[in-house]
């Protein structure tokens, strides 16, 4: 096994897909989310975008996905993930790209793409107070590029009826939403996740398919727990054989 660092331990995704995760680079319940909504099948060709520790990819690869593809900015991550894709021997079924979203002209090929996903920096660009570390400021903040760039560059990969999937703080809907169509990316699925029946919603799950007419279905609200505070059995479902 690669030599872990100091901030880092292995998480499960399953009885035998181990995951790195450290301090600046692990994941949370929305990406868990995210990777169970957009349900990638068996044989699509599928994309991370700002990939981070792999987890969305990870999760894909114990649904039975064949091969993921991941694109990741920061150095230090795409180290963790390398080595992650190392010790499960995934080198032929993940292919991991150190760049920047703008830049992928030349290196995966446009209009080839089932499916892109990303979970995207919650804050916008002069909002919210910035983090303090520059991994976490990446991450959660748009201080390297915003929802234009990600669809931009999701709607170049994607063929013709492929999907991009985003989650995003509820405050931002409309702003993603507009930002999809101008990417010509129509808005077609849309679902809320709130903590447990009666709170309000802290996270939508939305996607597009690129060249579609409108027509948009909103799904039954996703509830994290139950009304006794266990996990809801839907999210058991999500979360599946995974442990630390």
């Amino acid at each position: 096994m690669s030599q872990l660092k100091d901030t880092e331990h292995i998480e499960y995704i399953d009885g035998s897909l181990k995951l790195i995760v450290s301090d600046s680079h692990t994941f949370g319940t929305d990406a868990l989310l995210l990777a169970a909504f957009s349900a990638p099948k068996r044989k699509n060709k599928v994309c991370d975008f700002g990939t981070g520790c792999g987890i969305i990819p990870f999760y894909w690869l114990r649904e039975g996905v064949e091969k993921v593809h991941g694109v990741e900015l920061q150095e230090l991550a795409c180290d963790q993930l390398t080595r992650s894709i190392e010790i499960n021997s995934l080198e032929e079924r993940f292919s991991l790209f150190h760049s920047d979203l703008r830049e992928l002209k030349d290196k995966l090929q446009a209009g080839t793409f089932d499916l892109i996903t990303m979970n995207p920096p919650y804050t916008a660009e002069g909002h919210g107070i910035l983090s303090k570390t520059s991994a976490d400021k990446i991450a959660r903040h748009e201080t390297n590029l915003e929802l234009s760039d990600v669809f931009t560059s999701a709607s170049r990969l994607l063929k013709f009826g492929g999907r991009m999937c985003i989650c995003l703080r509820p405050e931002r809907l409309t702003e993603a939403m507009c930002e999809m169509r101008n990417a010509k990316i129509e808005p077609k699925r849309l679902r809320f996740v709130s903590q447990r029946n009666g709170k309000a919603p802290w996270l939508f799950l939305l996607e597009g398919k690129k060249g579609r007419n409108p027509g948009l279905i909103v799904e039954k609200e996703l509830h994290i727990e139950n009304p006794d505070g266990t996990q809801s059995e839907e999210m058991l479902k999500i979360i599946g054989n995974y442990k630390k």
